[in-house]
């Protein structure tokens, strides 16, 4: 293997001691940052995964509830419970896991959510913040992956990036703050030609398509820093798979993401970051 690993999983026990510190200083000031989760009961990967959420904000000092909504749930209760958390000065930020259940409708509940406490920086206004470059919570999954190029000092201004992938909770996004970054970005998707041809141009690589392995190692520009959002459930083998070939694009690449220990350990550690930012901001 020739490429150096872009560790989420150290860089994101850096970022979880710097927010118990930030809580601890909260503390001193009578505040406990608190973020609540609304969870679909019936998805057991959603409940596993906020399992651990709630671990590591409890590990720094923070208080994380859990509702979870189920096949009985109706929007009107799911809209009124919305209602409550925001109305709460006890409860700084809130989280929807996606996927909600199908027969709840996801945008009317992150309209109703709004910017303020929208920990993960997903509903339409923070979304709107963020291409209007006004601050204002940043999708957790694309701040992760901003923060893990800063902190391995990859250059991103005048770099040729290509995000493959166009989710409105990463794809996009991460495509607007490398963008943001000076570098010069495209978004590829499932309809784009030569989907090949394109990724081998790629400076910055980051795949956040949903399909297993399916960026090759001859996919990669010698020297290219490779970015997997990927988590794939692959049948008949264990654990996560990403969206790249791990072991041939660290053949070509200069650095990578694990899968795992790359990009989802940031994801978490930018959730809490942000939620420890909406408590900040009732004491400034």
């Amino acid at each position: 293997m020739n490429a150096q690993i872009l560790d989420g999983k150290a860089l994101s026990r850096i970022v979880r001691d710097r927010v118990k510190d930030r809580v601890a200083a909260l503390a001193a000031k009578g505040v406990q940052p608190r973020l609540d989760v609304l969870v679909a009961a019936q998805d057991p990967a959603s409940l596993a995964y906020v399992r651990m959420k709630r671990k590591w904000c409890e590990e720094a000092g923070m208080i994380s509830g859990v509702y979870e909504v189920n096949e009985a749930t109706t929007q009107d209760e799911l809209i009124a419970k919305i209602h409550e958390l925001n109305a709460d000065p006890a409860v700084h930020s809130v989280l929807l896991q996606h996927p909600l259940p199908k027969h709840l409708d996801e945008n009317e509940a992150l309209l109703a959510l709004g910017p303020d406490k929208d920990a993960d920086g997903i509903t339409p206004q923070s979304l709107g913040r963020l291409f209007a470059d006004l601050p204002g919570f940043r999708c957790a999954t694309p701040l992760g992956i901003m923060t893990l190029l800063a902190h391995y000092g990859i250059e991103i201004e005048g770099k040729r990036a290509v995000v493959v992938g166009r989710s409105v909770i990463l794809g996009k996004p991460a495509a607007h703050m490398l963008l943001q970054k000076n570098a010069t970005v495209t978004i590829a998707h499932s309809k784009t030609r030569d989907l090949p041809a394109l990724c081998r141009e790629a400076d910055i690589l980051v795949a956040a398509v949903g399909r297993a392995e399916l960026v090759r190692g001859d996919w990669i520009k010698p020297g290219a820093v490779v970015v997997d959002a990927g988590y794939n459930k692959v049948e008949g083998r264990s654990g996560d798979v990403g969206d790249v070939c791990f072991g041939e694009a660290a053949e070509v690449a200069s650095w990578i993401t694990p899968v795992p220990g790359g990009v989802g350990p940031m994801t978490v550690a930018s959730l809490m970051s942000n939620a420890v930012d909406a408590a900040e901001r009732t004491v400034a």
